[in-house]
């Protein structure tokens, strides 16, 4: 049956049923047992479950993503939230050198089916080491999977494809998406598999690729193109490692022009990835060079106006759409 459920919602159902469904899976971090979670998507689970399956950590990312690389070792199925992606970068050591490599560096004799959910993004006036998008770092590192659900319907998703993977998997939830809602049916499939990039509007004179919480923005500006004449396609990752490529490919295959946007800064963003494969496969197809938009290179600002103007916007994206479509 269809609910009408929130981001937030959706997360909190996918973990309460991973949890009823499979003893071997349990939560761990930061605040998401007494205090509910930061976000509120573990609210009401520790009073469901118990402290021996919602388990509040202390202030140690390093201490407790090692303790669930650990566990999953051992046959569990943790599901660790990191409160915000900055302070992931506190437990890269376990996650890099640890979670992404053990199966490698044991022949496969080893797995670690460990699920690690973080917020990311900017927009809540949270300032310079809260806000920031490190999903194209750890695209970068083989052994992990990185999972960017931008609807309710992929976040619910997310979780349940995660769980069923023998390594190790991230996923990234843009803070301002939490509160946005969709009705869909969690016991019917209709959404691809997590891994699979997904067509959200079709158009003819440009592919604009993104993802996260960039998409709403994209979609407004597909809108107010059409307006004026201009028929976007809009491509949603969904997950940037292992990276649909093809999708994006055929996408720009026929509309011969791509402007790819996220809110990383431009320098080593995933976004150049995106580019460079077109560019590299789809050469031929090409008739203006591929654009992107990204983030300004400067810490996050915390004054409103200045945050916004750091990160990309509705009227930034439907400008540069139209200059590409100009070319």
């Amino acid at each position: 049956m269809k609910q009408n459920l929130s981001y937030r919602e959706a997360l909190s159902l996918a973990l309460s049923r991973a949890i009823a469904a499979d003893n071997r899976v349990f939560i761990m971090g930061e605040d998401v047992g007494e205090y509910g979670g930061t976000y509120a998507v573990t609210q009401g689970l520790l009073k469901q479950f118990g402290p021996e399956r919602v388990r509040d950590t202390p202030l140690s990312e390093s201490g407790f993503v090692g303790a669930g690389i650990g566990a999953a070792l051992g046959g569990l199925r943790p599901i660790v939230e990191v409160m915000t992606v900055n302070f992931s970068l506190l437990a890269l050591d376990q996650i890099v050198n640890n979670a992404a490599t053990l199966s490698h560096m044991s022949g496969g004799q080893f797995h670690v089916p460990l699920v690690i959910r973080m917020a990311t993004g900017a927009g809540r006036q949270l300032a310079a080491q809260h806000s920031h998008s490190w999903e194209g770092w750890y695209a970068h590192i083989p052994g992990l999977k990185i999972l960017t659900p931008s609807t309710p319907e992929d976040a619910y998703w997310a979780v349940i494809d995660a769980l069923e993977d023998p390594n190790p998997v991230l996923i990234f939830e843009h803070a301002l998406l939490y509160g946005n809602k969709q009705e869909f049916d969690p016991d019917r499939r209709q959404a691809q598999p997590s891994e699979k990039a997904t067509l959200r509007r079709t158009g003819s004179d440009l592919s604009i690729v993104t993802y996260g919480g960039s998409l709403g923005k994209v979609l407004e500006a597909a809108e107010q193109l059409q307006a004026d004449g201009i028929s976007a396609e809009v491509v949603d990752l969904r997950c940037l490692r292992p990276f649909d490529e093809q999708s994006v490919i055929d996408s720009v295959s026929k509309t011969n022009k791509l402007l790819v946007v996220e809110e990383a800064w431009k320098s080593g963003s995933f976004s150049a990835e995106v580019c460079t494969r077109v560019a590299s496969k789809a050469f031929y197809h090409l008739e203006a060079p591929p654009q992107r938009l990204c983030g300004v290179e400067i810490p996050i600002p915390y004054a409103k106006h200045q945050e916004e103007a750091s990160i990309p916007q509705t009227a930034d994206i439907v400008s540069l759409a139209k200059e590409v479509h100009a070319i």
